[in-house]
């Protein structure tokens, strides 16, 4: 495992979000600190303009990797709704507006879905980790469906309309730990921890 990493217990996080902020550090737990790109006194935006999750979390990863010559993780998440043919998808954050506007999204994925019975959906997460050069993936996926009115006032983005599996409730119902053993981007998280603490993909 690469020494640098695992010496200093910090990982560059490639976003500004801070509610994704939060999410990963409560998921690392005490095994490591993020360090975020304003402490690396990066405030622009980081591009974003591959047609795949993948690709999306890669370029972003990319990005700080050849700005700041340090390994670094970035990730992308998606809303995938089986009626909409996988849309909003890699578009999810700009579904509605050019900018995230959780409020719009919500609305015209409501719109979009009236009088539609089928709304299985799932939530994707990959992230791309930069490490000594190397370029590595980890997914994260939770199923589940789009409930017809938002509930909850926890979490963030579509977490008001989306029911996960197994349960009766939507993310923004739930706690942040409760959300976070079983979400997509926990998921993900949990792949990453392992691969940085054992090794393995």
């Amino acid at each position: 495992m690469y020494k640098g990493w695992i010496g200093m217990k910090k990982l560059i996080f490639a976003t500004n979000n801070a509610h994704k902020l939060s999410e990963v550090q409560a998921v690392l737990g005490g095994a490591f600190t993020l360090v975020t790109l304003r402490e690396c006194g990066i405030t622009e935006d980081i591009p974003e303009t591959a047609e795949t999750l993948e690709g999306n979390a890669l370029q972003k990863a990319r990005y700080i990797y050849e700005k700041l010559g340090v390994d670094c993780f970035a990730d992308d998440t998606g809303l995938e709704v089986d009626a909409l043919n996988g849309a909003p998808g890699v578009h999810s954050a700009r579904y509605a507006t050019d900018g995230h506007d959780f409020a719009a999204n919500n609305r015209l994925l409501l719109k979009n879905l009236e009088g539609e019975s089928n709304r299985v959906a799932r939530f994707r997460t990959v992230i791309a980790l930069i490490l000594d050069g190397k370029e590595y993936l980890f997914e994260g996926r939770v199923e589940g469906t789009i409930a017809t009115e938002e509930s909850g006032c926890e979490g963030f983005g579509y977490d008001p309309l989306f029911v996960p599996s197994g349960e009766i409730i939507t993310f923004a119902q739930m706690s942040a730990e409760a959300k976070n053993a079983i979400s997509h981007r926990g998921r993900a998280v949990a792949k990453l921890v392992k691969f940085l603490k054992d090794g393995e993909l």
